[in-house]
């Protein structure tokens, strides 16, 4: 859509909001980013979320609405030093001028997720990581951080991997936000079983109130759903809300919901942006963040405007805006350094990349145990979208597209030497689907993606007149990991001085 049409379609917004309630749909942020926390800084949200098994660490986002994000960075370029994987759960907090993250990660040393503290002077720049400030049991995750009346306390998930009901514990924060004062304490107990985590504080009349994720987060049985407690002193005890849960999937338009954080817009009203798994296959798209209108009724208790059933459709925050469309992207590699938007497979490859001449020489050095070199992939936004390539067939690396899992699950579609093919691994097992000889030194690849999990492939000798080399689709259904969905993207397998060779990279979203 080009800008004079935004414009008209803005016009159109406006016009309506006069005489009738104008609509955004969810997702806000489009594509996995699990987990989100927001703030506002001024006039400007930011938002960041979990990136998992995914470098550069916890993608960070801007809006000046609430409805319309723009990915602006990563809180960590570098991986910090006291951790190994498993990136969840971003925390932000504006304090003092300063911006914190609270994050969890496991442990290079122990293997154990905790809880590590990070500062900057703008969530714009890099942040620099103070190590972690909760190292507390077999699991400490799930951090979040309230200002009491000047007392800064922080809150986590504890004792989720032990024979014993989770609890949500808390403690006294120092002022400067880097290190614990006094004995955690119980705030909250999962006395039902059911799970419980991702909780946010906030404080309206008497009461102080934990609005909390329950059950199942991530895959294809997830249930996720909202929960509340209240109190009227922060260290408790909290009552559960019989009414819970306040949010869920249901007959709506998810599969489940959960895990976030609220703002509070300048005229006082609470948006809560939390994850939820699109129903159908909208699921392939991941975790994606929602937003929905949040308040405290005249019964003293937290709901949300649209009902507790989320709904996908729902008001726009501020009159006068518009929600716009999923955009294409593309990346014509002239720039000295990656796009933002790239991310890449680091538990399994340190990847290394080089631009010369506007193209993108890929390649990586592979971890222990991984046979399947380094994935350079992006986010999917739609569950029905193509994306292709051009590149240089100049060695005897692998070198091509993938649709990737993990190091283990994954689909490449690429060339190597004179042979062009296509591979399935699972579980490390690998088989050749496709095969046939490659003299061309420039070779065109296209995947095409239906219902978020059927693949086809097609080759060109000039990008522009495509031949598929399947008589049906390939089923990717179980590329999905347990808590991260496929990426697309480019794949290099072989030796780091015979790097893979890229023009371009470009996807293309269906039916917009």
């Amino acid at each position: 859509m080009n800008k004079l049409a935004f414009f008209l379609l803005g016009m159109i917004c406006s016009l309506n909001a006069v005489g009738q309630e104008v609509y955004f749909h969810n997702p806000v942020i489009r594509g996995d980013m699990p987990d989100p926390s927001v703030i506002k800084i001024k006039d400007t949200y930011y938002a960041a979320g979990t990136s998992s098994e995914w470098a550069p660490f916890y993608p960070m986002f801007t809006s000046k609405d609430l409805i319309n994000w723009k990915q602006v960075g990563h809180v960590f370029k570098k991986q910090p030093d006291w951790t190994v994987n498993s990136f969840w759960a971003p925390e932000l907090f504006y304090h003092n001028n300063k911006v914190y993250c609270y994050y969890t990660a496991r442990q290079k040393s122990t293997g154990i997720s905790y809880i590590g503290v990070a500062t900057s002077d703008s969530p714009l720049h890099e942040f620099t990581d103070h190590g972690p400030i909760i190292e507390y049991g077999t699991e400490a995750i799930d951090a979040f951080v309230y200002d009491d009346n000047g007392q800064l306390y922080i809150s986590w998930k504890a004792y989720g991997l032990d024979k014993r009901p989770i609890e949500i514990l808390g403690s006294k924060l120092s002022a400067d936000g880097l290190k614990l004062e006094g004995e955690p304490f119980t705030l909250l107990v999962d006395d039902e079983y059911i799970g419980m985590e991702g909780q946010y504080h906030f404080k309206q009349g008497e009461y102080y109130y934990i609005v909390y994720a329950a059950h199942g987060c991530c895959g294809p049985s997830s249930d996720y759903d909202v929960y509340v407690a209240r109190s009227k002193n922060y260290t408790g005890p909290y009552e559960k809300y019989e009414g819970n849960p306040i949010l869920h999937g249901g007959n709506g338009d998810y599969k489940s919901c959960g895990h976030g954080t609220a703002v509070t817009t300048p005229d006082g009203r609470m948006f809560y942006l939390c994850h939820a798994y699109l129903k159908g296959d909208g699921f392939y798209t991941g975790r994606q963040p929602i937003l929905q209108e949040m308040f405290v009724g005249g019964d003293q208790w937290v709901h949300f405007k649209t009902g507790n059933v989320a709904q996908a459709k729902q008001p726009v925050p501020f009159p006068g805006t518009f929600q716009k469309e999923s955009e294409d992207f593309e990346d014509s590699f002239g720039g000295k350094s990656l796009k933002v938007e790239w991310n890449w497979n680091y538990p399994y490859s340190d990847v290394v990349t080089t631009f010369k001449k506007g193209k993108l020489l890929l390649a990586g050095h592979p971890k222990k145990g991984n046979l399947h070199g380094t994935a350079l992939c992006l986010r999917a936004e739609t569950p029905d979208y193509s994306y292709e390539t051009k590149l240089v067939n100049t060695n005897k690396s692998v070198k091509g597209l993938t649709m990737y899992g993990d190091d283990k699950n994954l689909v490449i579609w690429g060339v190597s030497g004179n042979k062009l093919f296509l591979k399935r691994i699972k579980d490390n097992e690998e088989s050749t689907l496709y095969e046939s000889v490659c003299n061309n030194r420039e070779v065109y690849l296209k995947i095409t993606v239906e219902k978020g999990s059927l693949l086809n492939f097609y080759q060109s000798k000039d990008g522009k007149e495509w031949t598929s080399v399947q008589d049906t689709y390939f089923q990717g259904q179980d590329l999905v990991r347990w808590d991260r969905v496929s990426r697309p993207g480019l794949i290099h397998i072989g030796d780091v001085n015979e790097p893979a060779e890229f023009e371009y990279f470009k996807t293309q979203v269906k039916n917009k």
